[in-house]
């Protein structure tokens, strides 16, 4: 398939800001007034900071001339830095147990931050033009990042500084899709992002196959013994949940369905034969490492998705596949076996008879009333860790959410799940309308793919937290984005065809 840009009229290539900087450094070499003024301030800096410090400051100075280039990279190359953000995101709990120093966490806003400076460059460049924002999951998104940041002032809250800590993964990362919704122009570099996706996706799999079979490294040994609520939590009749390359077995759990939805959907559209098969393969290993991950929330995600996928591709074929498949689940919730992970994953579809699920049913009712009479809640952060970390004697702080929607509901109050639940059937809605829309084969499956995969992630969010953690809440504003920046590449490839057919018959 070509590859087509969606460009936008009035567009301009180079900013004012960007050629003053390209002619004073690299045309005139910093030989003018302004170029000698940087020099000296550099040079008073330097001097004053060997003065001062001595040798840590050279070092410092060097680990700059490297950081500096990167920085320069992330800010007028997004593609770059979105590569870099997924990357990071990934791996960043590897990074957290082998002992890297420094707040790691931190580096991630960075990154974000960077992105979102070079998005405010590139748009003042092409003269304020918010065409490609304009869409009613950008309003949705805006209307609820705006109530999040409303919640600094939610006169319930025991402690501003836990909403300091809780809006950076609750809505920063939102602003994520914004560079996305704008930096991804071509079908090239979509391709680009899920392949990355499905190699990192791969490599967390197998991870995984190495805890499972040879064990834990020295690094992860000391964390699960670091404390007794860890172990509490993760190892179970006689056997360690697994967590990969993640934060825990949740969140590698989730990450290991959401890829396998992507698989599904590129095997059942008009792709190559053998592009089929390694994805098959992909799958049933992303599926099997799921298994050591013990968490049974996960277990209903892909029958979720498969379901929504049958209803919106209803075929002869597709109804085959969906008979054949919901027999195999049949027979796999109800065949006797004595291996944990598959007993683990039966339970999953007999939630009544779980003790940990009736424990969050009886939870759930105890929190109703308050949710009810505090319309925005509690405040952001007021439960978990944080509530606990911040407000350690409030009422909120030994609550556990164990749900997204109920923390929402929690801290956010009931008007906080409303545009939560708007949010949500808005980019739906709208991956739904895209699809039936759409006319390239590729696109229109990628569509779908993340339609799919944002209903997962929903349904996930029911059982535990699925969208405040690391990769997740980054790769969920990357999908919602291409549900748009899939639909405005097929406009654009439809737009394309009608102007050769219009030449062809003038020609004619």
């Amino acid at each position: 398939m070509t590859d087509f840009q969606a460009t936008i009229k009035g567009s301009k290539t180079g900013g004012s800001i960007r050629q003053r900087l390209a002619k004073l450094f690299l045309v005139q070499k910093l030989n003018n007034p302004t170029g000698i003024v940087i020099l000296l301030a550099a040079a008073a800096i330097i001097a004053l900071g060997t003065a001062k410090m001595g040798l840590p400051f050279g070092i410092l100075l060097l680990i700059a001339f490297g950081v500096l280039p990167l920085l320069h990279a992330i800010v007028n190359f997004p593609k770059f830095g979105i590569i870099l953000q997924l990357i990071m995101a990934y791996f960043l709990f590897v990074l957290i147990r082998i002992g890297v120093p420094g707040p790691v966490g931190t580096l991630m806003d960075g990154i974000q931050a960077l992105l979102l400076l070079g998005l405010i460059i590139r748009v003042k460049e092409d003269n304020h033009n918010w065409v490609y924002f304009k869409s009613p999951i950008t309003t949705v998104l805006l209307i609820w990042l705006g109530y999040n940041i409303l919640e600094f002032g939610n006169p319930f809250a025991e402690s501003r500084l836990a909403w300091v800590y809780t809006i950076r993964t609750v809505a920063i990362v939102l602003l994520g899709y914004f560079v996305h919704l704008y930096s991804i122009r071509s079908v090239n570099y979509v391709r680009l992002l899920l392949k990355l996706w499905l190699l990192m996706s791969l490599i967390g799999a197998l991870y995984a196959y190495k805890q499972e079979y040879i064990g834990f490294s020295a690094a992860e040994d000391a964390y699960l013994h670091s404390d007794p609520a860890i172990a509490s939590l993760l190892f179970i009749a006689g056997h360690w949940r697994k967590f990969s390359t993640f934060s825990d077995p949740v969140a590698f759990s989730y990450n290991m369905v959401m890829p396998t939805i992507l698989c599904i959907c590129i095997i059942a559209g008009k792709f190559k034969l053998w592009k089929k098969v390694v994805l098959a393969i992909c799958s049933a290993l992303f599926m099997s490492a799921m298994l050591f991950s013990g968490t049974r929330g996960a277990n209903v995600l892909l029958p979720a998705a498969l379901l929504l996928f049958a209803i919106l591709n209803y075929s002869q074929r597709v109804l085959i596949f969906t008979c054949v498949a919901a027999i195999f689940l049949l027979v796999l919730i109800n065949i006797p076996t004595g291996n944990p992970n598959i007993q683990r994953f039966q339970t999953a579809f007999r939630p009544n008879n779980d003790d940990s699920y009736n424990l969050r049913k009886q939870n759930q009712k105890r929190i109703q009333p308050y949710i009810l009479t505090h319309p925005m809640g509690g405040g952001l952060g007021a439960t978990g860790d944080w509530g606990k970390k911040f407000a350690p004697g409030s009422f909120l702080a030994s609550f556990p959410p164990d749900s997204g929607y109920i923390r929402v509901a929690v801290e956010e109050g009931w008007i906080g799940l409303f545009l939560f639940c708007l949010m949500m059937f808005t980019i739906l809605k709208r991956g739904i309308n895209n699809y039936y829309q759409m006319q390239d084969p590729e696109l229109k499956t990628y569509c779908l793919a993340m339609t799919l995969i944002v209903f997962a992630y929903n349904i996930a969010n029911f059982p535990q937290e699925a969208l405040v953690q690391y990769p997740s809440n980054v790769f969920f504003y990357l999908e919602v984005a291409l549900i748009e920046v899939t639909y405005r590449l097929d406009l654009a490839k439809q737009k394309e065809e009608l102007q050769i057919q219009s030449f062809s018959t003038s020609s004619v």
